[in-house]
């Protein structure tokens, strides 16, 4: 998972290029910024206090809850960038939702957050947490993933590595001191965010010669970071350990789980065993965060794309268990449609997606989720974008709510956390989620039915997503 945006600094790249802006403007170009008040975007060139705080946030900071709600994960085009007519737009949308938003600290949109040592830009980032700003969310921010000179790579912008493989590196044990240096560094420059999610998926860190996890250096550098960010400010929330929560077909035996599994699968037993690890060992957490699929490794949706959703709830319940039933639980990412052979997932038509998405969502709920991030597959240029938020921001035209919007964000409206929720009566062929003052109903057949849910009766068109008031 943890798609869509490797290289963030291609189109600031390309657009450069396309400008054909000569050396000696670009000389210019930087030596003005850096004379302005606030110093400007932090280049390479200069060394600015990398832990001043940046910007003004809209409102104070306030007290922190381990809880953000529904809402969606910026990805490498989003809509901080384009347009300011379709950009506008995507925020008034936003503002009326107050959406939480997660941002990735380098890829995803991110340039490099410390290209040498000492050296920063935040350039970038700054401009998606201001963006969060403007459209009233929770900023959410993800410390993933680490510059070239932590991981053997070279130092300097220009010689930043943005392929997939590179990007996946794990910062070499001897930087781990260093990535918690620049995670505090990233806490004090925005100190309106006090959520932190630490690492994606366990980049990197897979012991070969054992073949698995490697769950001790993982939690080494989360304690890491854990300290850096609470001494930063102890109301900081931290959570990890963001793991892919990987399943086989039912019927393997080689690392399946004989414990965790269900028509949907068996949990591959090397995830149980690096989450309980950390879950041991770490230093300290506010929340739990995991992510993951409901189809399994090899893409196979047990014993359909609805019933494959019951993973969510069997995963959830187990993590719950884990923990204690302390920590709330967070999906940073959930699938449930497999992709293709380039990543992408344009297979469904949109109501078909909704319909699983939403029955997704309800089994993380039952599972005892109460936040989770869609992962928004933003296109750069439009008009089609098949399960995203909003349509592409590049054109003035861009920026128009879709099907999926409308789902996450009634979604979290709805059901937000502290929502206390009951059992209804309901046929099989229907989802249901049922809080103390909304219905949610999912259709999961692709026919129009007529059916009664907690004593309503109604009629729903083919995979469709229904609110109804209690």
């Amino acid at each position: 998972m943890g798609r869509h945006g490797w290289d963030s600094g291609a189109r600031r790249w390309r657009l450069t290029a396309l400008l054909g802006v000569s050396a000696a403007v670009v000389a210019l170009v930087v030596t003005l910024v850096s004379t302005l008040p606030d110093g400007g975007a932090s280049t390479e060139g200069t060394s600015p206090d990398g832990d001043r705080v940046h910007g003004t946030p809209a409102t104070p900071p306030q007290e922190p809850q381990p809880d953000v709600g529904w809402g969606f994960t910026h990805t490498q085009f989003s809509a901080d960038e384009g347009s300011a007519a379709a950009t506008a737009r995507v925020q008034g949308l936003l503002k009326n939702t107050s959406l939480p938003q997660n941002q990735h600290i380098m890829g995803w949109g991110a340039d490099n957050p410390e290209p040498v040592k000492g050296r920063y830009d935040f350039a970038a980032l700054d401009r998606r947490v201001d963006f969060v700003r403007a459209s009233g969310g929770t900023p959410v921010i993800t410390l993933c993933c680490a510059p070239d000179w932590m991981k053997g790579g070279e130092a300097g912008a220009d010689n930043t590595d943005w392929s997939q493989s590179a990007l996946e590196t794990a910062p070499d044990p001897e930087h781990y001191d260093d990535f918690a240096a620049l995670a505090a560094t990233v806490a004090k420059r925005y100190p309106d965010v006090r959520h932190f999610i630490v690492w994606n998926e366990f980049k990197g860190f897979w012991n070969d010669a054992e073949h698995r996890w490697d769950h001790e250096g993982y939690t080494k550098l989360y304690n890491l970071v854990h300290r850096a960010l609470k001494k930063v400010d102890a109301d900081i929330m931290v959570g990890g350990p963001y793991l892919v929560m990987d399943s086989v077909d039912p019927r393997q035996t080689e690392n399946a789980s004989r414990t965790l599994k269900g028509p949907w699968g068996a949990m591959d037993q090397r995830v149980l065993d690096a989450f309980s690890y950390w879950n041991e060992h770490k230093a300290g957490a506010d929340f739990v965060v995991v992510d993951g699929s409901s189809y399994t490794k090899d893409d196979d949706l047990l014993p359909d794309e609805f019933a494959a959703t019951d993973k969510f709830t069997a995963v959830g319940q187990w993590v719950r268990r884990q923990t204690g039933g302390d920590l709330p639980l967070w999906w940073a990412e959930y699938y449930v449609e497999p992709s293709d052979g380039n990543d992408d997932r344009h297979g469904w038509s949109e109501a078909r997606r909704g319909a699983v998405q939403a029955a997704g969502m309800i089994a993380m709920v039952k599972g005892g989720a109460s936040s989770g991030f869609y992962w928004n597959p933003e296109e750069e240029t439009g008009p089609d974008c098949p399960g995203c938020l909003w349509t592409p921001t590049e054109t003035g035209d861009g920026g128009g709510r879709l099907p999926m919007y409308d789902l996450v964000a009634r979604f979290n409206a709805e059901f937000p956390p502290g929502t206390a929720y009951e059992t209804v009566s309901a046929p099989a062929d229907v989802c249901v989620l049922a809080g103390d003052r909304t219905l949610l109903v999912v259709n999961t057949l692709d026919r129009a039915i007529s059916t009664e849910v907690d004593g309503k009766q109604f009629d729903m068109q083919a995979y469709e997503v229904k609110w109804l008031k209690r």
